[in-house]
């Protein structure tokens, strides 16, 4: 105890890294919920909007002295293309998580990591090995498991988060591609900017007029959706990217939990199986790339 008051150490770098982390993971979980939520009575497009409007409007806000210097780049097209792949992501997720529990969505759309390691060798030139290409073929063989197939009934709204996945890990790779040229600010507003104008020129066409509970919930949608990203910046900042990645998993066992609180939802033992054989080779890749990181490693 100092003369002030009480004096706490202060947390490694790696531990605060985790701890924001863990958190973005949370607020991530929690905004899909919402979403799941308000497709119940709102049109996908709407929440989409939501989700853009009241997370990049503030930020366009913050930024608007720098914007001008901000939206210069070499790479518009690229800027475009990666902005509208999220958008993509974005209303192909909320279109499956309509028809579909929180966890087999959520689980899906871990197959993203794995995406991005099979498309970094022709997108990127990246050397992909043996072992990670093995990697990747079990974590499709999990998404065959939660999607079972071969099954009596096959609920094609899967689809959707499988789409996502894809999505989502091209937006990755060109986010990587951008990152040698553009700075994560320029970035970060093009996202916002694309997002939140392509949706405001569609939903009036498809729009319900929410009522006092709806517009909460898309305003603590956007809420979330900027205090996710700035706890992921704060993740990113504080410790290496391999060391926290393999913390994303976690979102699973709060979709779980807001599934069962919310809606009434658990993962059946195919769904968990499959889960197990997608974060078992997502952690895999985790683990080799910190591996080569660190040195030359083969695989």
């Amino acid at each position: 105890m100092t003369k002030k008051g009480w004096s706490f150490p202060r947390p490694s770098p790696m531990r605060e890294g985790i701890a924001w982390m863990l958190l973005s993971v949370l607020l991530a979980a929690g905004m899909d919920a919402t979403s799941k939520y308000l497709a119940q009575t709102y049109p996908v497009m709407q929440i989409t909007w939501a989700r853009y409007a009241f997370q990049a409007v503030p930020v366009m806000l913050v930024l608007a002295p720098r914007l001008p210097k901000l939206m210069r780049t070499t790479r518009l097209t690229m800027q475009l293309l990666r902005s509208a792949m999220l958008l993509g992501a974005t209303v192909t997720f909320i279109s499956g998580l309509r028809h579909l529990p929180l966890t087999e969505a959520s689980t899906i759309l871990f197959l993203a990591p794995l995406i991005v390691t099979a498309l970094s060798m022709p997108m990127l030139g990246e050397r992909v090995g043996v072992r990670r290409w093995m990697a990747v073929a079990a974590g499709f063989a999990g998404a065959m498991i939660v999607i079972r197939p071969a099954g009596e009934v096959v609920n094609l709204w899967v689809l959707f988060p499988l789409a996502t996945a894809f999505l989502y890990a091209l937006y990755m790779v060109t986010t990587r591609q951008l990152s040698r040229t553009d700075s994560s600010l320029t970035t970060l507003v093009y996202t916002g900017l694309v997002g939140t104008l392509v949706t405001s020129a569609i939903v009036p066409f498809d729009w319900v007029a929410p009522d006092a509970r709806g517009w909460t919930l898309m305003v603590v949608l956007g809420i979330m959706g900027t205090l996710n990203h700035g706890a992921l910046i704060l993740a990113f900042r504080a410790a290496p990217a391999a060391v926290i990645s393999p913390f994303d998993y976690s979102r699973l066992i709060w979709a779980t939990a807001l599934g069962y609180l919310i809606f009434g939802n658990l993962p059946d033992g195919w769904t968990i199986l499959g889960a197990t054989v997608i974060v078992g080779a997502g952690l895999y890749v985790y683990r080799h790339e910190a591996r080569g990181a660190a040195g030359p490693a083969g695989g």
